[in-house]
């Protein structure tokens, strides 16, 4: 990957924040703020002034916490963003439809890159971590992407909000977005459900179906709404399996990602939809049958400040198919 020799006055200006240690770290002072990211330390000497995201989910947090003039860049936004965040989001550069390469993230002079994933830092993409911060640029990823086997996703995605609190100086519109959101969970959970078994399909590609497991947002979603994932066997967040393995789980409920703007073939719910009722197998489940599907915003899947929307938008489908609705 290139490297220009340049990397411009703001991108200097971090360099020189601080005392700098080997690896392009800064050392601590009495007011640095200093947060943990899914296994490095991120050191910060001053507030960011030129943040950019590289994903719709870190996108939105962002503009749900009023950073919009602090961000010099936005990449990778394959939905449009909320209408409630549509004036601030025209304020921000899009330096990318697609996934942000190297060269465009340095030409922006960020003070910190912000991610929902960690492998949009690889060499081929963003660069790597360690590469950043070798050129003083701190790297902040989701940690609900660095699941620690005891935290569950919400909580994770809550410690995000407090971190880039604390990074930003906006802690206490971070601990504002946490109690209401932390409200829309306890809300959904004090609701006493019968228990049923539900398979979320996020997306289709080239007929195959890709489900929610044990390591995403919409296992625990499953787990607060009184639900069981029945994909929660296997690790990855949206593993890859097949609709005759749908079918043979026989799923009490299907939940539908609707991913329409995003126009891959399959991202639509209607379409998806429509294989199920075609597929020999998953047309006959009774979930199919009965139309005991679930419609939701395939976006608010992965996570984000809208998931608790989809968490509010689960449990009122499952309600409605209970007769409660």
């Amino acid at each position: 990957m290139s490297h220009p020799a340049r990397l411009g006055l703001a991108l200097v200006a971090v360099l020189a924040a601080g005392c700098a240690t080997p690896g392009g770290a800064q050392a601590p002072t009495a007011q640095s703020v200093v947060v943990g990211s899914c296994g490095k330390q991120l050191t910060f000497t001053s507030t960011p002034q030129r943040a950019v995201a590289l994903d719709q989910s870190s996108t939105e947090t962002l503009l749900e916490l009023g950073l919009q003039d602090r961000m010099a860049g936005t990449a990778n936004v394959k939905t449009k963003v909320l209408p409630k965040y549509a004036d601030a989001y025209a304020k921000v550069p899009v330096l990318s439809p697609k996934i942000l390469t190297a060269e465009p993230l340095r030409a922006a002079n960020p003070d910190v890159v912000v991610s929902g994933f960690q492998d949009l830092f690889t060499a081929d993409r963003a660069g790597t971590r360690d590469e950043l911060e070798s050129l003083g640029v701190p790297t902040f990823v989701s940690a609900v992407d660095c699941p620690d086997g005891t935290t569950p996703a919400f909580e994770r995605l809550f410690r995000d909000y407090e971190n880039l609190g604390k990074i930003f100086g906006v802690s206490e519109k971070a601990a504002e977005l946490t109690n209401d959101q932390r409200a829309i969970v306890a809300e959904v959970q004090a609701v006493k459900r019968e228990p049923v078994k539900v398979v979320w399909v996020y997306s289709v590609f080239k007929g195959v179906p890709y489900v929610a497991g044990k390591g995403g947002m919409p296992n625990q979603m499953s787990t607060i709404a009184g639900a069981t994932n029945m994909f929660d066997d296997l690790d990855h967040e949206w593993p890859e399996t097949s609709w005759e393995e749908i079918a043979r789980r026989d799923p009490d409920v299907i939940v539908i990602g609707d991913l329409t703007e995003r126009g891959n073939l399959g991202d639509k719910a209607s379409e998806k939809l429509a294989m199920m009722r075609e597929h020999p197998a998953v047309s006959q489940l009774k979930a199919v049958k009965e139309n005991r599907i679930i419609e939701l915003n395939g976006t608010g899947m992965d996570p984000s400040v809208r998931s608790v929307d989809v968490l509010r938008g689960f449990a009122a489908g499952l309600d409605k198919i209970a007769g409660r609705g």
